[in-house]
């Protein structure tokens, strides 16, 4: 069983503005509203990838109970911690003649103490038939910025694989727990080292930074494909591989909101079926790309991603990262 934690989930809407401009009256040529948060779209990808999972986190007020509805009308096995203050809603407003996307986020619910406490308890309670943990997105209001290191530190001792996916402090306090994957996009990365990337050295160089900070292996996401530096089955123990992957793009995105939480779970479900690293890697850079074609976050097709898979370059480098910057 594969588990995702989404403690700031959201109702997602998505519209289809042609010619968006500030300021300017427009009308919608296409909308839509489903369940959201970075978890819980990897959840919904992970289904559509027919891999076991279950979606957890907090949810609260109408909105809550519109996020819960939503995915089991999906078929998304869920378990959410219902708290007082309401779930948010996030809207991306997307302009199909430019391809240029805006994404406004509300704050969301303030969760107690005590409603941190019950989720915890839900939490280790699934934990202890998972194989994976998967924590995606942000912190709700009110929650310690130390919530996810704690987390990570009590699944492990399940003997459960964790994923982190998350920014900021959380993220950068996520590292001293010693998560099992860490899968930032590009600017999360320089904002978890702590320095800007001019050019590929730098982003190699990176990913070996994250691995001294407490990660066991990183992946970096691009547009495009990925860098990353991860273990593998068939190396010799505590190996370490690095691979630059990249997907020339075919056709003109739809959309591409929630395409790294795509890419994550495509990833995911390729460990979690035993494939090598590089082959996962590859699935996850197809799931990626293959989720710009849906309008809505977390949809792809298992078909067309394994299609696409055998299109990813993949170059595995010999030039291991070098130490961090002094």
């Amino acid at each position: 069983m594969i588990i995702t934690v989404t403690l700031n989930a959201a109702i997602d809407k998505t519209l289809a503005v042609p010619n968006f401009r500030l300021g300017r009256r427009h009308r919608a040529v296409e909308q839509k509203s489903m369940a959201g948060g970075k978890g819980v779209n990897v959840a919904r990808a992970l289904k559509s990838l027919g891999q076991p999972v279950i979606a957890t986190g907090v949810a609260g007020g109408p909105t809550g109970t519109r996020i819960i509805e939503a995915l089991t009308e999906e078929a998304v096995l869920n378990d959410f911690v219902r708290i007082r203050e309401e779930s948010r809603t996030s809207t991306a407003v997307i302009d199909p003649t430019s391809g240029e996307q805006t994404e406004i986020n509300e704050q969301g619910p303030e969760v107690s103490e005590s409603e941190l406490d019950l989720f915890r308890e839900k939490l280790l309670y699934l934990a202890k038939g998972a194989a994976v943990c998967v924590f995606a997105g942000s912190l709700p209001r009110g929650a310690p910025p130390t919530l996810y290191a704690e987390l990570i530190a009590e699944v492990k001792k399940l003997g459960v694989m964790t994923v982190i996916d998350s920014a900021g402090e959380p993220m950068s306090l996520a590292m001293r727990a010693d998560p099992t994957i860490v899968t930032p996009n590009e600017r999360e990365a320089e904002e978890l080292v702590g320095h800007e990337f001019a050019d590929d050295d730098d982003r190699l160089t990176a990913l070996g930074e994250i691995l001294e900070l407490g990660a066991s292996e990183a992946i970096m996401t691009r547009e495009s494909g990925c860098l990353a530096l991860v273990g593998d089955p068939d190396a010799a123990e505590g190996a370490r591989l690095l691979y630059r992957l990249h997907l020339e793009p075919v056709e003109t995105p739809v959309a591409g909101v929630g395409s790294g939480d795509a890419f994550l779970a495509g990833y995911v479900a390729a460990r979690y079926q035993g494939r090598s690293s590089a082959e996962a890697l590859r699935f996850g850079v197809a799931c990626g790309a293959e989720s710009t074609q849906h309008f809505g976050a977390g949809r792809v097709e298992p078909r067309v991603a394994e299609r696409l898979a055998a299109d990813v370059e993949v170059e595995q480098l010999t030039r291991p990262p070098v130490g961090p910057r002094i």
